[in-house]
């Protein structure tokens, strides 16, 4: 598949995903719902993996733990809880802006990426871009002690998947990335489980209510969209480009979002959201046109 096809069908599967998730997450606790989409995901690769033959093991397990650890169960663990003690206008921002520069610092540390010119530009303007695209609807904030944790937490969330993207990257050199996806999943989701039982406690009516129809539909786009198809792309595109070209997700799965939301939602739409919108796309499409980097492997 062509790499710029793959980008983009990624993004739009990742911009989708936010309004079937936020009804899903009206009928179950997000973090349960977290848990759930993941450890069905986990059974659904396996199942891919066993038809197409390829084989589970990988010389460095513990690296893939890590990795497990800091892109599902780090980054869904604080980021549901941030979310629940901070607006989430303003926690949308904290995560969508510093994505791609958690990216570029951290693979710099790892000597994976090159902090150029052109991509420091690109994450300028992708930041004003996303600040524009929620100005609108972030509202007030709320000056207390909770919030701002709950930010900090968001931030850090971010910054355990950019990390755990950085870690993965020379995982793919020795495993299809499908394993990778499989074994990252699947961990992930076992790591979660005690989150969501510290968090939100234990309610065996909880499992009666995954049947509710906005549950179902958000863990069928969740599941076969959004860990299936778009996780197997940006993993792949993580090899291939390096984590912060693929990361750039971030710039233009939120324009997908809000425009699902004007159709779909009836949300507000105005100048502000369509410079916002200008903005990431134009950042996105500045970095993606640079060459590609020589990076270690």
């Amino acid at each position: 598949m062509n790499h710029v096809l793959a980008f983009s069908v990624m993004a739009l599967i990742w911009g989708l995903t936010w309004l079937p998730m936020k009804m899903a997450s009206e009928a179950v606790p997000p973090i349960f719902l977290a848990t759930v989409r993941f450890f069905m995901a986990g059974i659904l690769f396996f199942v891919f993996i066993k038809i197409r033959g390829l084989p589970l093991r990988t010389p460095v397990f513990g690296r893939v733990i890590v990795a497990s650890l800091l892109i599902t169960t780090g980054c869904y663990g604080l980021l549901f809880w941030g979310v629940a003690y901070a607006p989430s206008g303003l926690s949308a921002i904290v995560n969508l802006a510093l994505m791609p520069i958690f990216l570029a610092l951290i693979g710099f540390v790892y000597r994976q990426e090159h902090i150029t010119g052109r991509r420091a530009c690109a994450i300028g303007l992708g930041a004003v871009g996303l600040v524009l695209l929620f100005s609108s609807r972030t509202g007030a904030a709320q000056n207390s002690a909770s919030a701002a944790f709950g930010l900090a937490a968001v931030a850090l969330g971010t910054a355990s998947y950019a990390w755990g993207s950085i870690v993965s990257r020379p995982l793919m050199q020795s495993m299809p990335p499908i394993v990778l996806a499989f074994w990252e999943t699947t961990i992930g989701a076992v790591g979660l489980l005690p989150v969501s039982l510290l968090v939100e406690g234990y309610d065996p009516d909880r499992f009666a209510a995954l049947a509710d129809e906005r549950a179902l539909i958000g863990l069928g786009v969740l599941v076969l969209g959004g860990s299936l198809g778009a996780f197997s792309i940006y993993l792949w595109l993580v090899r291939e480009w390096g984590a912060f070209r693929a990361g750039l997700y971030a710039f233009v799965s939120p324009v997908i979002a809000v425009a699902v939301g004007v159709v779909f939602a009836h949300e507000p739409f105005g100048w502000t959201e369509a410079a916002g919108m200008g903005i990431m796309l134009a950042a996105t499409a500045l970095s993606l046109a640079s060459p590609k980097s020589v990076v270690a492997r």
